[in-house]
């Protein structure tokens, strides 16, 4: 008589949308599935909750939804400050899991690797934007806004992000859910001017076109454009380039009214180093010349011209990485984990019951919908080995992991926890007239949580 087959049960880890989509997928597909999500957060959502620009609010809607799905499936469990490596090792994942999914993202920054990048006042703009986002790990940073004119080194959304934030009116900020802390910070800015500096040239730039549209509706702040923008976009160019294109082009020519804060975008200069004694002063730049790649592509390649540009803030934004996992296998050139299709690959092939998806699948690459399709894929995959997994069940399937932890003294966060957390902070906002106020210690979070249901 065949044994029964056991009900699939996963574990991903990582909250933000990567995982999210991943969970409910997986409830989709498979009707029978239970889902355990973990962070290593208090709080879910990942870079929905703690990326996304608290004037771009809107955005983190999808981060909601998917969470609400997952609950109505009545198969989903979620719990925060639990993390891999720390409190979950993958011999505990292996013991009680069919399989496990690893959406981890990525939540280093990328380095310049130049001189003076590391004195006072250069910083990542990860930490910046974890910081006015109430990130826990981030909140007790400090930056120092005691100048008039301030850096910020690349050309992607999170580069216009920064310098929207710098910019912003005091009070537009004031109705938004920006960290206590950054609010407070903000309230005091000198900075009146901030230069974005690209490495290549307008067509080049990583920002999308609503992120640059958006610039030109900033109260109080004149853009300027210090590049060639081609009178004609050739045709040939993708949509969404030829859109930025034209953009750019209609700000360079636009005559901006006389307004009290500037944001200039600057394209093919790099930094050379970061000037500065006791903290940053200045940073020297190179122009660059445009040149084939040899595959297609264009390239930025210094040329001889230098100039010395006075700041006293730099934010380099340059883009994401990734960490090796304990016990992965990780390819520290690409910044993922190796794997086919979402499975994730050893040196001596396929490694049974292990999955990745998001950015430590693919790289930092993509916005919030990209990880609907990524999730996807990677789901593909796990159905596909679903009778080949419940053929082997783990060791201690109907042994309760988190339960575990708890009786290890961890402080975890369920999905009752965070519906606390979410409704004190918005009682907090409503009662100063913004949508939330956002909760940034740790301890704090885990205290609400544990107060009493939501």
């Amino acid at each position: 008589m065949k044994a029964p087959s056991h009900p699939l049960k996963v574990a991903i880890i990582g909250a933000g949308a990567a995982g999210l989509y991943a969970t409910t997928e997986l409830l989709r597909r498979d009707a029978c599935a239970r889902v355990d999500l973990f962070d290593r957060l208090p709080t879910p959502g990942g870079l929905v909750r703690s990326g996304v620009s608290p004037d771009h609010a809107a955005r983190r809607e999808v981060s909601a939804v998917l969470e609400r799905m997952a609950v109505a499936s009545g198969r989903f469990r979620y719990f925060g400050n639990v993390a891999y490596g720390r409190e979950l090792t993958l011999d505990d994942l292996r013991r009680h899991y069919h399989a496990t999914i690893f959406a981890c993202g990525a939540v280093e920054d990328r380095r310049l690797g130049i001189p003076g990048e590391d004195l006072p006042g250069s910083h990542a703009a990860t930490h910046f934007v974890g910081w006015y986002n109430a990130h826990p790990d981030q909140a007790e940073r400090r930056f120092d806004f005691d100048c008039e004119r301030a850096a910020v080194i690349g050309n992607g959304n999170v580069a216009l992000d920064v310098a929207r934030m710098m910019l912003l009116p005091i009070d537009l900020l004031r109705q938004t859910d920006i960290a206590d802390h950054a609010l407070d910070a903000l309230s005091t800015s000198r900075v009146r001017e901030v230069v974005i500096l690209g490495r290549r040239g307008p067509a080049q730039a990583s920002f999308t076109a609503p992120e640059l549209l958006e610039l030109t509706h900033l109260p109080g702040v004149a853009v300027e454009i210090d590049g060639v923008i081609p009178d004609d976009v050739p045709a040939s160019l993708p949509a969404s380039q030829r859109l930025r294109l034209q953009i750019l082009h209609e700000l360079r020519w636009r005559r901006s009214a006389p307004a009290p804060r500037r944001l200039i975008l600057r394209f093919q200069r790099s930094a050379e180093a970061l000037l500065g004694e006791d903290r940053v002063v200045a940073v020297r730049l190179v122009e660059n010349r445009l040149v084939d790649d040899g595959r297609g592509g264009i390239k930025a390649e210094p040329g001889s011209t230098v100039e010395t540009l006075e700041v006293g803030l730099v934010f380099r934004s340059i883009g994401y990485r990734a960490s090796a996992l304990p016990r992965l296998p990780f390819d520290d050139s690409r910044g993922v984990i190796p794997n086919q299709a979402g499975r994730v690959q050893g040196e001596d092939g396929l490694v049974q019951g292990l999955y990745v998806t998001g950015w430590i699948k693919r790289g930092p690459n993509g916005v919030i919908g990209s990880n609907r399709f990524c999730a996807r894929e990677t789901v593909d995959a796990l159905m596909a080995d679903a009778g080949s997994l419940k053929a082997r069940p783990p060791m201690d399937l109907h042994n309760d992991l988190p339960g575990s932890l708890q009786r290890r003294g961890i402080g975890i966060t369920d999905h009752r926890g965070w519906q606390q957390i979410d409704r004190i902070e918005r009682e907090r906002g409503l009662a100063s007239g913004r949508p939330r106020r956002r909760i940034a210690a740790r301890r704090e979070l885990l205290a609400i949580a544990a107060s009493g249901p939501a």
